[in-house]
């Protein structure tokens, strides 16, 4: 059977994720993903598109979502770990996501002081107020926090080992799931008797991409309904581990044979959240409703 193999929430947009056992998934996707955002001092969201050094911030949330905390894994040990309280009672400012206007609440100086110096430009650190009201499109369309579009993220191992190969062929190393920042990671479990690239209904994480084909999903008592395929940006060329740029992979490769008609390349697909639910790794990923790949 097709199951969860990991789950992901990355608390503060484009900052490292946290990877969990078992995670509530809200109407917005994984508890707190992407419900806070570093930005500008003019409102205007940061990404790792021009500050890939988000990579090394860590961030921790409680369960409550009360306290948030982030460390800093850069290699110098210069910048150490900043604690706060979480407010919803600040003030609401403007913030600027891909040209919308929304509402956040800003988190106070000391935080914004501690990414500033960090990311070497003048930032504040923004949370998603309560009453945010932002609903992302697609097929399937529903409530999304500060993600770049819809809820979740799903991606499949098989997926990363066809890539793999493909860039193998060219001589260049393979590269982690962490790259292309998933929020459930799924896989085909070991021991079922398929190949890599052979599956069936039940185990259909075996076949690279079928993920594109899915339009409902059931994960324990969770139901996800597919939006649109995941478009990769250059995010995916920075090593979250180092926080540094490479040049051309994997979107040189990605381009061979994953590019979609808008001319863009995709790798993953995007959902929104139908029922709410706990999910955990293990979990059994059933597909209740196919359709037509875009590619």
């Amino acid at each position: 059977m097709t199951e969860v193999v990991d789950l992901i929430s990355y608390p503060v947009k484009g900052c490292a994720g946290t990877s969990m056992s078992d995670a509530p998934l809200t109407p917005a996707g994984l508890a707190h993903d992407r419900s806070f955002m570093v930005i500008s001092e003019d409102g205007v969201y940061r990404t790792q598109r021009r500050h890939p050094r988000l990579a090394l911030i860590r961030p921790a949330v409680s369960a409550d979502g009360t306290r948030l905390t982030l460390d800093s894994a850069d290699s110098a040990g210069r910048y150490g770990t900043v604690r706060l309280e979480v407010t919803t009672s600040a003030p609401r400012r403007d913030v600027d996501l891909f040209g919308a206007t929304f509402q956040g609440i800003d988190q106070g100086d000391d935080v914004a002081a501690w990414l500033s110096e960090f990311l070497g430009a003048p930032s504040r650190l923004v949370r998603v107020p309560p009453e945010h009201d932002r609903v992302a499109d697609g097929l399937t369309s529903g409530p999304s926090g500060y993600a770049d579009s819809c809820a979740v993220h799903l991606l499949s191992r098989s997926s990363l080992r066809l890539l793999n190969r493909r860039m193998a062929e060219r001589g260049a190393p393979p590269l982690p799931m962490s790259r292309f920042r998933p929020n459930i990671v799924v896989d085909s479990r070991p021991g079922n008797g398929n190949g890599p690239d052979h599956g069936d209904d039940g185990d259909w994480a075996a076949v690279p991409h079928t993920e594109d084909r899915t339009r409902r999903l059931t994960i324990g008592g969770a139901e996800l309904g597919y939006a649109k395929l995941a478009v990769r940006c250059a995010v995916v060329l920075v090593d979250q581990e180092s926080g540094a740029r490479q040049r051309r992979e994997p979107l040189r490769t990605l381009a061979d044979y994953r590019r979609a008609p808008s001319g863009g390349v995709v790798f993953g697909a995007k959902f929104a959240v139908v029922r709410p639910g706990k999910l955990s790794v293990g979990d059994e990923v059933v597909v209740e409703e196919w359709g037509d790949a875009e590619l």
